[in-house]
């Protein structure tokens, strides 16, 4: 434990790139197979499952601290993060030998044994721990056994790490790793020499690779690209100009494009006569979808597709929606492929309220041949041949993402400009030279420097009022950055009548049912520079009303615009709407209270979405 906690601080210390693979590289060289298996699990982003309940962890460090409740709640609010916490409140132990224990044994002698005790022998264990290690190592168990495990690193800067100190290629040790976080498949020293060995004696074949493990995703970069980007400016991009696009990308003709769906990016994987479903996060899905598997139960062996896992609304009438594609009706809101991945028990019920099926977008492998190198439009012409030779025997039938027909990119903005009605996000451009990357990659220079790029529609905008605030954590643990809004249940007949609302709230006077209120819709905790948050902080300290522990109510100051990528009727909220990736785009400090929005523009924005 000693060994990885240093790490730990050494990773956390800097923002340099070089010195964080510096540090993962001295690790690795100086700590065994176990331990070297178990901390590129937890740094890649591996997450077993919470083996001690957050409210446990609090009670336990209360009666372990000596401190009454309430000074260790204003404790944690000060600090942000429940682990350094509890590392600062707990006396000093008289001796740390708990920290002379390997990360290895800690994880499979100690934590993973405590899954399904009951919380006596939970506590018990606990305290004593606490009493054998320092407060890095007791900042560290809290992590681990919380499930709250996570650190400044990426999993791309781990592959390098891990192919800086073995000598190899960095996209051999992706395709290597894939699966090794999966929360399934606990980390083994076997897994972790696997990742490191020789090229040449690993058999990276089909007879020497697991044959379930999919390969490293590709992945697209947005055209509305972070300013300073100077791939594609943001102000170029979100111009959306034919000219812009050719002068940057190339002539459209160069370019396949695709419909963006809001579902789940997947791979299927059909070897050794079995089928695996992996979801780009790495986790294994093949029970969550039997439909899948039946699917590709019909595959040729040795054939891997990419694709998105989606709900379809087959509609009313069963005619296509979206151009260019023969299959009727059109993709079903999130919200839908939510509620089935959430349900525990996949019953027939569920199943035919939420049938999932695949849209195929790349051919990665046929017959047991790896195709990622061989060009995009020639895996094209390989995909659509399997889709036809499926589709013309009886089955399940596997959809062909569409490609959109277009000239040019005038004439692809507009199909872009229709993506939110057709219940897309925009649209996807995949250079028809492409090679199947891994992660994000930079392919030379000139145009098409991504070889793909999502060109997504603008998001959703509303003006919400700030009502609620809550501290954030970590470095932000003494700022308030935690946001609720709420819109006007009716527009305001003036300023006057809103202000009146606003003086009601301030004297707590419950709201008139019938008359004008502000009703809350959502909450944002993103999308604002430093200084705004600590601008907006004097604002809400200035103006608080009442506290809720962590809450403070807040009189109605300030409008915020909202930005946000789909809404959804919610019988859970009071506005009776969910926001999709709401953050906060703007103060809108020129805009007066009692011209922010209402619910219905909420219900106007939901019909446009066909809710």
């Amino acid at each position: 434990m000693k060994r990885f906690a240093a790490l730990f601080d050494e990773l956390d210390a800097t923002t340099a790139t070089n010195a964080k693979v510096a540090a993962l590289r001295r690790y690795l060289a100086e700590v065994d197979d176990a331990d070297a298996a178990w901390a590129v699990y937890f740094l890649a982003g591996g997450k077993p499952r919470q083996l001690i309940k957050t409210a446990q962890l609090r009670a336990q460090a209360i009666a372990a601290s000596g401190l009454p409740e309430w000074l260790f709640e204003a404790s944690y609010q000060a600090v942000g993060d429940l682990a350094e916490t509890i590392a600062l409140v707990l006396p000093l132990p008289q001796q740390a030998q708990g920290m002379e224990t390997r990360l290895s044994e800690w994880m499979e002698e100690r934590l993973l044994p405590l899954r399904g005790q009951g919380d006596e022998a939970v506590a018990m264990a606990l305290g004593a721990w606490w009493r054998e290690l320092d407060a890095a190592g007791r900042f560290l168990l809290v992590k681990l056994v919380g499930g709250g495990f996570r650190v400044g690193v990426s999993k791309l800067l781990v592959q390098r790490a891990i192919a800086l100190h073995a000598g190899l290629d960095a996209k051999l040790v992706a395709a290597r790793m894939m699966g090794f976080t999966d929360s399934k498949r606990l980390p083994t020293p076997a897994q972790y020499r696997a990742l490191v060995a020789p090229a040449e004696a690993a058999g990276e074949g089909q007879g020497g690779r697991d044959p379930s493990l999919p390969y490293p995703f590709f992945l697209a970069s947005p055209l509305n690209a972070e300013a300073g980007d100077d791939l594609l400016p943001m102000e170029m991009a979100s111009a959306g100009t034919a000219q812009t696009m050719e002068a940057r990308l190339g002539p459209a003709s160069d370019w396949l494009a695709e419909w963006k769906f809001d579902g789940i990016r997947g791979q299927i994987v059909k070897r050794a006569g079995q089928v695996w479903v992996w979801s780009r996060g790495e986790e294994l899905m093949s029970e969550r979808f039997p439909e899948l598997q039946a699917l590709a139960q019909r595959w040729p062996d040795g054939t891997v597709l990419d694709g998105e896992i989606l709900v379809w609304d087959d509609g009313e009438p069963a005619t296509p929606r979206l151009p260019g594609s023969d299959r009727s009706g059109g993709p079903a809101p999130f919200a839908l492929l939510q509620q089935r991945i959430g349900r525990k028990t996949l019953g027939p019920k569920v199943l035919a309220a939420a049938p999932v099926s695949f849209m195929a977008y790349d051919l990665l492998e046929a017959g047991h041949d790896d195709l990622r190198q061989v060009p995009q439009h020639e895996r094209r012409l390989r995909l659509e041949a399997l889709v036809a030779a499926l589709n013309d025997t009886p089955g399940p039938h596997l959809w062909l993402s569409p490609l959109i027909p277009a000239r040019d990119w005038a004439e692809l903005a507009r199909w872009r400009a229709q993506a939110r009605p057709l219940d897309v996000e925009g649209l996807m451009l995949k250079h028809r030279e492409s090679a199947y990357g891994t992660g994000r990659q930079k392919r030379g220079e000139g145009p098409g420097l991504l070889a793909w790029w999502k060109w997504k529609i603008d998001p959703l905008t509303i003006d919400g009022v700030l009502i609620y605030a809550q501290a954030g954590h970590g470095r932000r643990a003494s700022v308030y950055t935690d946001y609720t809004f709420a819109v006007w249940n009716r527009p305001p007949v003036d300023a006057a009548e809103a202000q009146a609302v606003v003086e009601a709230i301030a004297q707590r006077r419950p709201a008139d049912p019938g008359g004008l209120q502000l009703v809350a819709f959502t909450k944002a905790y993103s999308g604002l520079t430093d200084e705004e948050f600590k601008a907006v902080d004097a604002v809400i300290r200035q103006n608080t009303l009442e506290k809720f522990g962590p809450v403070r109510s807040v009189r109605p100051t300030l409008v915020f615009e909202l930005a946000f990528e789909g809404i959804a009727r919610s019988s859970r909220h009071k506005s009776g709407v969910a926001l999709r990736f709401p953050r906060m785009q703007r103060i809108r400090d020129d805009k007066p209270l009692h011209e922010a929005n209402t619910l219905q523009d909420l219900e106007q924005l939901l019909a446009g979405m066909g809710g």
